[in-house]
């Protein structure tokens, strides 16, 4: 029996893709869901699961290839049909047994001294490879079913990988530090059930959503946005680098075409300047260099450092200032937030004030709000909040889906539950993407002003600081007031000047005079 590997639904209005890249090849062993080729549309990549466990019995869309919605990919036979029953070998043991080499990965009785792979799980949508960050066992080590063997980092997020079964970890083939391949081997469990640990598969993005990067608030990284398969193997054939060629797909990815003509044009033009470069260090003292630490730059800050920079060349960022007076809304708060935390047992935050004071904003200037995407701008006619939230591994901004319809209390909860999540490292990508606006609260470290940096794509961000005491006229008389300054930071393609500081101007009013937000004034 078989079954067959059709093309999936590619999206609206995406008709055909063109298979990028096979995973597997005919006579390979494949695990429900295991990835097996990458299709590439002109809007995003997709990946393509196994339907079903078992060996790939043939491909009939090769690479380079396009193919329509459903089209068939390949067929996977059953491990027991005929031509399908040779059990997959495991060419990275360290120790290949004559069993082995005759292909012998049947499992023995629990108990029975077998051995386990531990695999990398899939790490998700458009993420192939991540940083072995720590093992919490080594060789050697007892170890029970589904105990936590070690943690990966990606760009994105980390993964924790469970000991597929008990036994005593008897291998450890990738160290701490090493970069693995989704899907590849990690270690070794003896003693266990021998069955084969298929993929595990971590929550991932909703169909349809490719550019699952952390979405940043002040200094975050932006969307992630995963250029074609054929073009990063172009450019490592031209010997281009990702930034020397200009992306004219989605969100700047880029395409194989982009490759050619970034290469045409520097064997036209051999006599330009040299792209510049980060300046060499400058030698060091010896005892100052005894004195350095150096510590290599986890995945997620290289994430930040490039994302703030492509947000940099890509938009028209201007940034619009004012201040707000706070007495209002910190005497409503005052008022209130006992009886608010008896009710609702949350405490009643800022962040709640100024969620729905950007909501109300938004939708008299709606441009704030939307995105381009290539010559269209996209209204979003609801508001998936980002709240920017500093961790020990980096900014990351979980995003609060459809605030604009929820109540301070559901805001404050949201809040405070993707808060500790993200400080505890356990938010996964779908909570930090897809988010409209973001707000950055440079305030909780004592930032009085800053600019913060627009989150591509897009079109807005609100900078909260500290709360400082100053002398203020009130009515004709000189009073001390509670004041921020608000900062907006925004994409000048796509908001007009007046735009901004009447979205800037109407988040002022509402929190100056909070019963607006009650009436929608």
């Amino acid at each position: 029996m078989t079954t067959e590997v059709r093309v999936p639904m590619l999206g609206e209005s995406v008709t055909e893709a063109t298979v990028a890249t096979w995973f597997k090849k005919p006579g390979d062993s494949v695990a429900v869901d295991e990835m097996l080729c990458e299709l590439e549309t002109d809007k995003v990549t997709v990946e393509v699961p196994s339907p079903a466990a078992g060996k790939l019995a043939d491909i009939v869309a090769q690479e380079g290839e396009t193919v329509g919605v459903d089209a068939l990919l390949a067929n996977i036979a059953e491990a027991g049909d005929a031509g399908a029953t040779t059990p997959e070998k495991r060419p990275s043991e360290a120790k290949k047994t004559e069993e082995a080499s005759k292909g012998s990965d049947e499992a023995p009785a629990s108990g029975g001294g077998g051995s386990t792979d531990v695999m990398v799980p899939t790490l998700g949508e458009s993420v192939s490879e991540a940083t072995v960050a720590s093992w919490f066992k080594k060789v050697g080590d007892t170890v029970a079913q589904d105990e936590m063997l070690c943690e990966l980092e990606t760009d994105k997020v980390s993964v924790e990988v469970p000991a597929p079964t008990a036994g005593t970890l008897s291998e450890i083939l990738a160290e701490e530090g090493s970069t693995v391949q989704a899907g590849g081997k990690l270690g070794v469990i003896s003693g266990g059930d021998a069955k084969p640990a298929p993929a595990q598969k971590t929550e991932s993005a909703p169909e349809g959503t490719q550019y699952s990067t952390p979405e940043a608030g002040n200094g975050g990284p932006g969307k992630d946005i995963e250029d074609a398969p054929s073009a990063k193997k172009a450019m490592a054939e031209k010997g281009l680098s990702r930034d020397q060629v200009t992306g004219s797909g989605k969100d700047g990815r880029v395409m194989k075409e982009d490759v050619a003509k970034a290469a045409a044009s520097a064997t036209s033009a051999p006599a330009a300047a040299p792209e510049a470069k980060q300046a060499p260090r400058a030698p060091v003292p010896a005892d100052d260099a005894a004195r350095e630490e150096r510590v290599k730059m986890t995945r997620l800050r290289q994430t930040i450092a490039r994302r703030l920079k492509d947000a940099q060349n890509t938009a028209a960022i201007l940034t619009t200032y004012n201040e707000v007076d706070m007495t209002e809304t910190m005497a409503l708060r005052s008022q209130y937030k006992d009886l608010f935390e008896k009710k609702h047992g949350v405490r009643l935050g800022f962040m709640s004030f100024f969620t729905k004071a950007c909501c109300h904003a938004l939708k008299e200037v709606p441009e704030v709000n939307a995105e381009i995407d290539g010559t269209e701008i996209v209204y979003k006619n609801f508001v998936h909040m980002g709240i920017a939230a500093g961790t020990p591994q980096g900014l990351v901004v979980p995003v609060i889906r459809d605030a604009d319809s929820m109540s301070f209390a559901e805001i404050e909860k949201a809040i405070n539950e993707k808060g500790k999540r993200a400080r505890d490292g356990k938010l996964s990508m779908a909570e930090m993407q897809g988010g409209t606006f973001t707000i950055s609260n440079g305030g909780v470290y004592g930032s009085l002003m800053s600019s913060p940096i627009l989150n591509p794509p897009q079109s807005g961000i609100l900078g909260m600081h500290k709360i400082q005491d100053r002398p203020m006229v009130v009515n004709g008389e000189i009073k001390i007031r509670p004041m921020m300054y608000l900062a907006l930071s925004y994409d000048h393609r796509i908001v007009d000047g007046k735009g901004a500081v009447t979205f800037l101007v109407r988040v002022k009013e509402a929190l100056e005079d909070p019963r607006r937000l009650l009436m929608d004034l």
